[in-house]
């Protein structure tokens, strides 16, 4: 990894620790934790006081991949949101708090929250 590379992910991680200082899943309202990689984006439901993740949704999925290969994109980020928020829904989750990760929120990360949004899901 070069030291440029290494040094965004350090920042990421220190925002990341920032924002988790202040949210906190729980069962009735889990956090909402999107994790974006180059590649792809993971969306996962996580209940932190008993360290379970409740439901997730990721563009690494085989049906995911099937649909569209390119999982790095704002139309699979809504997607994604879209899914994450029909799972949580079957889970009998309504309500939870949005973690963005240490990303900025915006492109991908905007998406995936407005779609779960638009699908049922308060944050």
């Amino acid at each position: 990894m070069s030291d440029n590379a290494k040094t965004r992910r350090e920042s990421r991680i220190r925002r990341h620790g920032r924002v988790r200082k202040k949210i906190h899943g729980t069962a009735a309202r889990p956090r909402l934790a999107v994790f974006r990689s180059n590649k792809h984006l993971v969306l996962q439901l996580i209940d932190d006081e008993a360290g379970r993740t409740l439901a997730a949704a990721s563009t690494n999925e085989p049906t995911e991949r099937a649909a569209d290969g390119n999982g790095s994109s704002v139309a699979a980020a809504a997607r994604m949101g879209q899914l994450v928020a029909e799972r949580a829904k079957a889970a009998g989750i309504e309500k939870v708090v949005f973690d963005r990760g240490g990303f900025a929120y915006h492109g991908r990360v905007a998406a995936a929250a407005d779609a779960a949004r638009a699908a049922g899901l308060e944050f």
